[in-house]
């Protein structure tokens, strides 16, 4: 919503501020379509050549994620906890065997079943399912599967910030497009050098329309978008770090109790759960299963 509000605000305030001053909005208007094609499409080619496919589709879905915020809310994280303390719980009270039919097949999980969303997402089920299958290979060692965690986490997260980048480096490039329009304008702006002084002012005026835009663009949209696609990236990976937060506590012998207490400590204060809401959650999933 707010990014909506700003966009709104960035036109409002710039082009309404140059009316205000006097200036004539026919000028860009008459350029804007072309001036947009050769910025905009100079730009988009520049994405083409410098992204993978992968990078790509992560763009466009990124822009969704820009105006539909976070992936994961202060509910999630609640339930990210309760599944991990039935996990657990499971393998300290029933041993490694009971948890098997767990993790092996979480898509047929009770357990995972009571929490559709985190069974949705693809790398969370993984990570929690390929961590407690080498807790069972490597309880002897646990450094080792700390040590596989933060790898893979790493990796993930690098990859995940592959369209942030992406968007980043074409802000970088649109002022240089710009100036490569407007040098155009002038080039066509001398081209016409006989013509009348108010027939060659429209034409200067065309050709500046171009460094403008690739300014403008840069700084009032594509990079505060880039900014904010990384922010919700960045915010989304702390749900999969209350992941390791988790199993590394209980790789260490703690309770299962305990270890998730050790893992709320760590969720964002603005979605965090308070000791009661976490274990009024934690009571609801114990008697559920």
């Amino acid at each position: 919503m707010f990014q909506i509000i700003g966009i709104i605000v960035l036109f409002a305030m710039v082009f309404g501020g140059y009316t205000i001053a006097g200036g004539k909005m026919g000028v860009i208007l008459h350029s804007l379509p072309y001036e947009m094609m050769m910025i905009g499409g100079a730009a988009v080619a520049a994405l083409l050549i410098a992204n993978s496919t992968t990078t790509l589709k992560g763009v466009l879905g990124g822009l969704g994620k820009v105006f539909a915020g976070p992936k994961w809310k202060k509910g999630d994280y609640r339930d990210l906890l309760s599944l991990l303390f039935l996990l657990t719980k499971t393998m300290k009270s029933k041993g490694v065997i009971a948890l098997e039919s767990h993790i092996e097949k979480p898509a047929e999980s009770t357990i995972f079943q009571k929490y559709p969303k985190i069974l949705k997402d693809h790398f969370a089920t993984d990570f929690i399912c390929d961590t407690l299958r080498m807790m069972t290979m490597n309880l002897e060692d646990p450094h080792q599967v700390e040590d596989a965690m933060e790898k893979q986490l790493e990796k993930h997260h690098h990859e995940a910030l592959a369209p942030a980048h992406a968007l980043q480096s074409t802000a970088d490039a649109l002022p240089a497009l710009g100036i490569v329009a407007a040098v155009l304008g002038v080039i066509k702006t001398m081209a016409s050098i006989t013509e009348p002084p108010e027939v060659l002012g429209g034409m200067i005026g065309g050709a500046l329309v171009g460094t403008f835009l690739g300014v403008f663009l840069a700084y009032g949209l594509v990079g505060p978008l880039s900014t904010r696609l990384k922010e919700i990236i960045e915010g989304d990976a702390a749900y999969y770090k209350i992941i390791q937060s988790v199993l590394v506590a209980h790789l260490h012998g703690n309770a299962a109790q305990i270890s998730v207490e050790i893992g709320r400590g760590d969720v964002p204060s603005t979605a965090q759960p308070s000791f009661i809401e976490l274990e009024e959650a934690l009571s609801e999933a114990g008697t559920a299963v």
